[in-house]
């Protein structure tokens, strides 16, 4: 039973931050109908930045925010350079753009950072928290308490403000929402934003546990992709959950079969949900008006 509690409490802390990223997918996604494969740069922009500014002297939260900051104006710049222009291009040509934006982004960051490996301190210290027979890291209740606070802060926004109602306007009908005023190029510029300042925080705070390198994006966009996927594109409940349950089958999977198949797993929902489920488990039947 501990075993089984201390690689649960395992999976939901990495769950966390598939979720997170799954998000930022589902974010752009909804506002622009742009699968962004981009979104786990935004993740390495976080932790890396974080690091050499720290590494600069400058305390964590300053850091962490200087990165953060960062990584929103890649996103934007992502949007006014690559999306934008494109607009009206196919979904395929949006998904090439996304993915030579992120071997842009990678072959920048070898220049300004390095090629190694790099760690954060880990922000309550690292004495394990005994629970239930199993232990859990104090950095593991930061990422899961991040993911949780900022998936509240994104319903409250999307729900209760003027400026999140647009977005969910916008995401329902893009000409729609025009013809009544709202100004859709900034909306899509802020969901760029926003998926980027998710995908940075998410880095920040697992950059103490899962260490972070010019190119780490890469597999954390598979994962998030495939965490979105599995819950439906397009459904930010989904993508919590299907972050989770990623998170979860990699671990189960690398405690009781084998640490050679925990990135296959992600690999392998893909497919399933592709052949079984292509519209994921929150997805529903989409119905066009002709």
């Amino acid at each position: 039973m501990s075993e089984f509690l201390q690689l649960a409490f395992s999976g939901l802390t990495v769950g966390a931050i598939y979720a997170l990223i799954a998000l930022g997918f589902t974010l752009i996604y909804n506002a622009s109908d742009v699968i962004n494969f981009a979104q786990g740069d935004f993740v390495m922009i976080g932790g890396m930045g974080t690091v050499f500014l720290m590494a600069a002297g400058l305390a964590l939260p300053v850091a962490a925010l200087i990165a953060v900051v960062a990584a929103v104006l890649v996103g934007l710049l992502l949007h006014r350079l690559a999306i934008e222009p494109a607009r009206g291009a196919s979904p395929v040509t949006l998904i090439m753009i996304t993915i030579g934006a992120s071997i842009f982004i990678k072959g920048v960051s070898q220049i300004i950072f390095d090629k190694q490996f790099h760690s954060l301190p880990a922000f309550s210290g690292d004495t394990p928290i005994p629970v239930g027979g199993a232990t859990i890291l104090p950095q593991s209740l930061w990422v899961m308490g991040t993911a949780l606070a900022l998936v509240v802060a994104l319903y409250l926004f999307l729900e209760h403000t003027l400026v999140g109602k647009a977005v969910l306007a916008t995401a329902a009908n893009r000409l729609a929402a025009k013809l009544v005023g709202i100004n859709v190029a900034l909306v899509l510029a802020l969901a760029f934003g926003l998926s980027a300042a998710m995908g940075a925080l998410a880095g920040v705070v697992a950059t103490p546990i899962t260490l972070t390198r010019y190119d780490i994006g890469t597999l954390f966009t598979l994962k998030g992709f495939a965490a979105a996927m599995l819950g439906g594109m397009g459904n930010p409940l989904g993508a919590v959950v299907g972050g989770l349950l990623i998170g979860l089958i990699e671990t189960f999977a690398a405690g009781y079969l084998s640490s050679t198949y925990k990135d296959a797993v992600a690999f392998l929902m893909i497919l399933v949900v592709l052949l079984f489920m292509p519209r994921g488990l929150f997805g529903s039947r989409t119905v066009e008006r002709v």
